[in-house]
């Protein structure tokens, strides 16, 4: 939501700043100035990606209004990761069989909806935990380069989205500046015109110079920026994840394995150390 006041600051300030001045609203409005450079940039984003960047850019845009991760998210993330290493604990690793392979009817799983909601980290826990009960022999190291790899990937499709963005934000002054030479290119056409015709096409000239640069810096560039924070904030998130699995192989209880994670998340949504032990111990209950 913050992402949309700021939009709204933006607009204000300008148009609010430019009346001040004594501006006129009819000169900005140019509609073929926002064709050129609408269009263009449109047209440089199509060209740029694929359907699938574009597919996640929309869904990831659509997404704005949504926080990232939050600390509720982080205890029951924390707390169900608890739940299945005491059964584990209690039971045996192969207890944990019909929660990997059917995550969708696990009783654990299931009362977790913000993590069971997640198909990729319900699948990045399914995938890790079927290496460590299948008793493979995978080392601690091996099995922390194979999630590395595996964030990684994730990391890299979740931020093409952000780099396209900002790519096209960084050439919309360069789009602006041709929305401008063309208005001059018409200007120079009625050059024996008068001297209010000129001044008129020299001015719809200079607002596509403008609205370039305000659309690169005031919107499309910072939008870009929220979208990598966000894909950050995302990724965090299956950091903490990986930090319990990989505890867990090394042989850690669950109380220190979901330790080892809480100390990964970032400070502003990390539960306290009482807050998660009284999560732990609720799953008891």
């Amino acid at each position: 939501m913050i992402a949309f006041i700021g939009i709204g600051v933006v607009i204000a300030a300008i148009i609010g700043g430019y009346l001040w001045e004594g501006g006129t609203m009819l000169v900005l409005f140019q509609p073929a100035e926002f064709l050129i450079i609408g269009g263009a940039a449109g047209g440089a984003l199509l060209i740029g990606s694929g359907p699938k960047i574009l597919k996640t850019m929309i869904s990831q845009l659509a997404g704005l209004p949504k926080s990232g991760p939050t600390k509720k998210d982080y205890l029951d993330l924390l707390a169900m990761l608890y739940e299945l290493l005491t059964v584990a604990r209690r039971d045996g690793i192969m207890a944990l069989e019909g929660h990997i392979e059917h995550p969708e009817s696990s009783a654990i799983i299931s009362k977790y909806p913000s993590f069971a909601n997640n198909h990729h980290a319900v699948s990045f826990l399914s995938d890790t935990m079927r290496l460590i009960i299948s008793g493979s022999g995978v080392q601690a190291h091996d099995l922390e380069a194979l999630m590395d790899g595996d964030l990684e990937t994730h990391h890299e499709e979740s931020t093409k989205p952000s780099k396209v963005l900002m790519v096209t934000g960084d050439s919309l002054p360069g789009l602006g500046i041709v929305a401008a030479v063309l208005g001059i290119v018409i200007t120079m056409g009625a050059i024996d015109g008068p001297a209010e015709e000129i001044g008129e096409k020299v001015g719809a000239a200079l607002v596509g110079t403008f609205l370039g640069v305000l659309l690169s810096y005031g919107f499309v560039q910072p939008l870009a920026n929220n979208l990598a924070g966000k894909a950050e904030e995302n990724g965090r998130y299956f950091i903490a994840l990986k930090q319990v699995l990989l505890a867990f192989h090394k042989g850690c209880v669950a109380a220190i394995a979901v330790e080892f994670a809480r100390r990964s998340i970032y400070s502003d949504v990390r539960p306290g150390f009482t807050e998660l032990e009284e999560a732990c111990r609720a799953t008891k209950g």
